[in-house]
């Protein structure tokens, strides 16, 4: 379980809502702390590291198996988002104030580490995985925001998309280019460290975490909702990820994929990136009370799939040996 991501991390998510809750004031934004530079200067370094892990060679080689690599894609960006417009649209027990980050959470890219991961305990196409992930997040620096000028607008939330892919362009785009750029200078000194960079990401995500829960909090805009109306939208979270699984099944019989191919269109086609639902929430969403709200879902989701995501590799592990 360690391996997919299951182990101290979400415990410090755990913690970080926590503190959010028992200590608001400090992350608030009337603290006087300078969050947002700490905040803005992690999106950056994170985004810069992760240019420089992609390797430009792997990235062109991988470019063959494009049915698979349509596919994954079209079902990370295309199917899910209109799923779950069509899902919210029946689904009078959610409430109103959690619809949009489960919309939020339909259009963000695919996990990178944890589909690889999975990928490789199933026995999967491992390269394709990793051409996968890696595309993905790419894809989601644009076409994530574009889905929420859509959708907030939508929903009622007043978003400029012009102004959102200046400042993702500033503190994502051209981070990952200039990582890209230097990836042969820098990664053959830093491969032996890359366990480490985790960690990077990790404190970012959880200072973003924090400050946002604590803004909620300090507003109370979690004072209205029960204990229920977190365990409803956390079985929503859970249905969501095995149906769009059973979709992404069918399609890859239909298309008449190999059993790795179809390990991999599963792993990589279900999952959602809670690294990339931070970072770039905190752009699209910049007041943090609403970030907070439009995080929940994102979160629950992202425990779920990892735990869910978890037993089927391990089946599948199982099936292949037999």
């Amino acid at each position: 379980m360690a391996k997919v991501g299951i182990n101290g991390f979400l415990l410090g998510l755990f913690t970080a809502i926590f503190l959010g809750w028992l200590f608001p004031t400090y992350g608030s934004v009337e603290s006087g702390f300078p969050w947002k530079m700490i905040i803005n200067l992690g999106i950056g370094l994170v985004f810069f590291f992760y240019g420089v892990k992609l390797d430009p060679v792997q990235l062109k080689s991988g470019l063959k198996n494009w049915k698979l690599h349509l596919l994954i894609q079209s079902a990370t960006f295309l199917l899910f988002p209109v799923l779950v417009m069509l899902l919210l649209s029946f689904s009078p027990w959610i409430a109103e104030d959690f619809k949009l980050g489960i919309s939020y959470l339909s259009v963000l890219p695919s996990t990178v580490s944890a589909s690889v991961v999975m990928v490789s305990i199933a026995r999967g196409n491992i390269p394709a995985a990793i051409f996968n992930a890696s595309i993905s997040s790419l894809l989601g620096v644009l076409i994530t925001p574009a889905w929420m000028g859509v959708l907030g607008d939508a929903s009622g939330l007043e978003m400029d998309f012009s102004a959102t892919i200046l400042e993702l362009t500033f503190k994502v785009i051209l981070p990952v280019l200039l990582g890209l750029l230097l990836h042969g200078v820098i990664y053959p000194r830093i491969s032996s460290h890359l366990s480490k960079l985790k960690y990077l990401d990790q404190t970012v995500i959880m200072i973003i975490v924090y400050t946002s829960f604590a803004q909620s909090f300090s507003q109370k805009v979690f004072a209205p909702y029960q204990i229920s109306t977190l365990l409803q939208i956390s079985a929503s979270m859970l249905g969501l990820f095995f149906l769009i699984w059973f979709l992404i099944s069918i399609l890859c019989k239909l298309l008449g994929f190999s059993i790795s191919d179809r390990i991999t269109a599963l792993f990589c086609g279900s999952k959602k990136s809670l690294v990339q639902g931070v970072v770039i929430g905190k752009v699209i969403f910049p007041d943090p009370a609403i970030l907070g709200l439009v995080l929940l879902p994102v979160m629950l989701y992202h425990i779920q799939q990892l735990i869910a995501g978890s037993i089927i590799a391990s089946w599948f592990e199982r099936k292949n040996k037999a």
